[in-house]
């Protein structure tokens, strides 16, 4: 660590401390009491408040604005009721507004958050970090989310039956909700008290107020929320959900003549049984068998020059839903000690076919059954289990009508354990994860790991009304294979042990087992009045391995980070919020190497007429890498200075749109960036929106790796001056009949095409001038012939090494329509129709001829589907 980087650390700690000495301050929170609900009264759900049973409770209101500007009073007040009886809870919602025509009746589909809206906030845990959040718009679209980490994680997958409705009247609007018990988690006590508040957002305005204050600079908002008392001899009510589904599927595609498993179509005929079970009030199992994963939505487009493996979200419904309980995020990045994509992947293996041969190989594992354990207790413990297994998988090879099968995936089975348990009145927490993948390899895959297993522990500690933290986390891995699958690992673009100048590591081929660690210690204040700042240090030891069932991209590496910034509490005559953060970041590797050091700093004005802008700089002196050259030396990069604008208009508008631009540049023009982009939203009706994002990118490059030869003794690592250029585009279009119907398009095109020019090859990888660290071929040592480049590097006439021309072009189309309806609450009908192609090309296509021959003159794979749900409830 040098000078300057001692003295930025040293002014984190004295902040540090600081923060440590300071007294505690706790918010008094408000208190609502409700009685229960008389066994002669009835609420009818049609969002009229005129049932006799709401005026068995006063009107709770008083709300304080909170954005713009906090702790004012708004522009419209809101007041609410809450009743429950022996299984429902329910709340009556009552929005004035002077102008009811203006009022945003936004359809959306559910979770759209489109208008103006209530959510209905309830911590009945009341731990002051977990919370369900249920939401409803003016148009009585409904919206549902899990709440952990006081508001720092929020699960929208979470999607519980309940019931409301909305009116528009002559005063402004009103909702009422009925909210299972079941659906809630809480203990068995005489008497409870829930976490509780309203929060409303009056669309036009852009402004949000609460019931519950929740002060500006706070570092969160479920520790925030009132109390909700009278909650008298209330049962917990064990959930009970059985959900089976059929699946109708047809495929179409181009005939491949010949091929009999490419005959133009396909019809999968499919059923399952997805169940909830309520263990006990606060613990659920979900089971699932022969699950149906399809997706309805899309992965996007993507294309990496650089060899790593690409990170996809995850979109299966089983996985996403209660996804934060079994997150370990442990370093920095997407780095995860639990990828749920591993489970149900594309097969590891492929056949070996003959001349003549054709293979039918599965495009994904398939899943036999999954189970997951999950919830929190009263008490603060946090658990979460889940077992999957999925099943050996055949290649059906056909043999001009001789068939045979091959097997191209073993069967698997994926376990992971978490718990987290809540301590120091709910400011504190210790956890820890344990995850196994175990392969029965059946004396093939020699390639494969038979066994993987992490383990790790996680803190998180917080004190002066939570506005203070330390955090960290700990963790390890262990492979066992064969000695060719352990040296596989040593060998992979995540370790690269073979690096020839590396003096920590090497490739051992006798080993069978590898074990690593890394982790993360984080100290900060994140809360309470206009300074935030953090500093951190993360680490992977080189050994380090988690893709068998989770995510690393790169081991052997030590990530240093710290920042400081400033936002405004108050709006001005100017702005409503301004924000403005220096960041810097460095990276060393477990070899003493000092890699990487940049600086940046971001600002974020959100102006006063609900305009954006945000703006940024950064400067990296110093860019080494170890992965560059897949196994070759270190290497280095010209210093960088990159900056960023992005501006848009106002998000609460029926058209919105967003602009944007990055602009990166090296010294002696090593390479360069540049992004555009352009993004808009339009609703010209309430049932009706579009949603268009575009982005073109030019990415030049005169040290672009393309292959590694011998020449002699020696290895020649190639490089070359790419000129690369990269489209995407999505058109999102919803219409929405009503809260429950509803039908969607989303289409979208990628393009990148990369072209290679003036060929050179590694002279002294870390030279600080370009032309020291490469050498140029000239016009006498290389050769174009045909599809390869051949060098004569001593020009003696005679070929030395060749490589193959690296031009390229990935094009690829994606598109979805689905028909959505939740016919009856929690029960859905699916109709899908996606469709897709791909194309490879040389690098001589143009744009324009790209897309005609991927989107209008290709014949795409189509996929109809047909998806049926039934939930039984108790």
């Amino acid at each position: 660590m040098n000078r300057n980087q001692l003295s930025l650390f040293i002014a984190f700690v004295l902040c540090f401390s600081h923060g440590i000495i300071a007294q505690n301050t706790t918010s008094t929170k408000r208190v609502y009491t409700t009685k229960a609900l008389q066994n002669n009264s009835t609420i009818t759900i049609d969002g009229i408040l005129d049932d006799n049973a709401w005026n068995q409770v006063p009107w709770s209101g008083d709300f304080i604005e909170n954005d713009p500007d906090e702790n004012t009073a708004p522009t419209f007040q809101t007041k609410f009721r809450v009743l429950y009886d022996s299984k429902y809870l329910y709340v009556a919602l009552k929005a004035y507004d002077e102008n009811p025509s203006k009022i945003e009746k936004r359809l959306s589909r559910r979770d759209g958050f489109q208008g103006d809206r209530i959510n209905v906030l309830i911590d009945s845990y009341h731990d002051k970090r977990t919370a369900f959040l249920f939401t409803v718009t003016a148009a009585g679209v409904k919206g549902d989310e899990i709440i952990t980490n006081n508001g720092g994680n929020i699960d929208d997958s979470w999607n519980p039956v309940w019931y409301t409705k909305a009116q528009i009247d002559e005063e402004g609007w009103t909702a009422e909700m009925k909210i299972p018990l079941s659906q809630l988690r809480f203990g068995n006590q005489k008497e409870l008290i829930w976490g509780f508040n309203v929060l409303r957002n009056t669309f036009r305005e852009n402004e949000r107020s609460v019931w519950n204050r929740i002060p500006a600079g706070s570092p969160g908002f479920v520790n925030e929320a009132g109390e909700l008392h009278g909650l008298k001899k209330l049962i917990p009510q064990k959930q009970l959900e059985v959900q089976p589904f059929t699946v109708l599927q047809l495929d179409s595609y181009e005939a491949q003549a010949g091929n009999p498993f490419r005959d133009g179509s396909d019809f999968k005929l499919n059923g399952g049984i997805d169940a909830k079970i309520g263990v006990t009030n606060d613990l659920t199992v979900d089971l699932t068998i022969n699950p149906d994963f399809g997706q309805v939505d899309a992965d996007p487009g993507a294309f990496a020059l650089d060899g790593f493996q690409i990170f996809l979200q995850e979109r299966r419904p089983f996985f996403v839903e209660n996804k934060n309980i079994f997150d370990f995020e442990f370093a920095n990045g997407q780095d995860n000690l639990f990828y749920s994509r591993r489970i149900g992947r594309s097969p590891h293996g492929s056949p070996s076919l003959a001349s003549g041969e054709y293979a039918d190989v599965p495009r994904n594992t398939t899943i036999l059954g999954a189970a997951k354990f999950s919830g929190k207790t009263q008490n603060g413990w946090s658990i979460g289990i889940l077992e999957s297994v999925t099943a050996k998988e055949f290649a059906k090879i056909d043999n001009n009508g001789s068939r045979r099968e091959e097997i191209v995936e073993p069967l698997t089975n994926y376990l992971v354990l978490r718990a987290q348990k809540d301590f120091n009145n709910n400011n504190s927490y210790l956890g820890g994860i344990f995850t196994a993948t175990n392969r029965n390899l059946e004396g093939k895959f020699d390639y494969l790991h038979k066994s993987a297993y992490t383990a790790g522990i996680d803190f998180n500690h917080n004190w002066k009304n939570r506005n203070y933290f330390i955090d960290g986390n700990v963790i390890m891995s262990t492979v066992s294979g064969s000695a060719t699958a352990i040296e596989a690992t040593q060998r992979s673009l995540t370790h690269l042990f073979q690096r020839v100048d590396a003096n920590h590591v090497n490739v051992d081929p006798t080993k069978t087992s590898l074990t690593g660690t890394g982790g993360k210690f984080s100290f900060g204040k994140n809360g309470g009045g206009n300074w935030r700042y953090t500093g951190a240090v993360a680490w992977r030891s080189p050994e380090l391995e988690l893709n068998d069932i989770g995510f690393l991209r790169q081991a052997d590496e030590i990530f240093q980070y710290a920042d400081v910034g400033y936002q405004t509490l108050k709006p001005t005559n100017t702005y409503r919020s301004a924000r403005v953060k220096i960041e810097q970041s460095s990276t060393y590797d477990f070899d003493g190497n000092y890699n990487r050091f940049q600086l940046e700093i971001q600002s974020n004005v959100n102006w006063k007429n609900n305009w954006w802008t945000e703006l940024g700089f950064g400067h990296k002196p110093r860019i080494y890498t170890n992965t560059f050259l897949r196994g070759g030396p270190r290497w280095r990069y010209s210093d960088e200075n990159f900056m960023f604008l992005f501006f848009g208009s106002d998000q609460s508008k029926k058209f919105n749109f967003t602009l944007g631009m990055v602009e990166s540049k090296s010294k002696q023009n090593n390479f360069a960036f540049k992004r555009r982009v352009f993004r808009f939203n339009y609703q010209p009706i309430n049932s009706l929106s579009f949603a268009f994002a575009t982005t073109y990118n030019l990415n030049p490059n005169k040290t672009q790796y393309v292959n590694e030869k011998s020449f002699g003794s020696v290895q020649r690592y190639i490089l070359g001056e790419i000129d690369q250029k990269t489209w995407d585009a999505s058109l999102r279009i919803n219409y929405s009949i009503n809260p429950n119907l509803s039908v969607q398009f989303y289409g979208s095109p990628f393009i990148t095409r990369g072209t290679y020019t003036n060929f050179n090859y590694v002279k002294n990888a870390t030279a600080s001038d370009l032309n020291d660290r490469v050498q140029w071929y000239s016009t006498n040592q290389i050769t174009k012939s045909g599809s390869e480049y051949l060098i004569d590097e001593n020009e003696d006439t005679i070929t030395d090494y060749k490589f193959n021309n690296p031009n390229f072009t990935f094009a690829q189309f994606r598109s979805n329509l689905v028909v959505r309806w939740e016919y009856i609450p929690g029960s859905e009908m699916f109709l899908v129709w996606s469709n897709g192609a791909t194309q490879f090309g040389d690098g001589t296509e143009s744009l324009g001829s790209t897309v005609d021959n991927l989107i209008f003159n290709r014949k795409a794979d189509n996929t109809f589907l047909l998806k049926l749900t039934y939930r039984f409830l108790r």
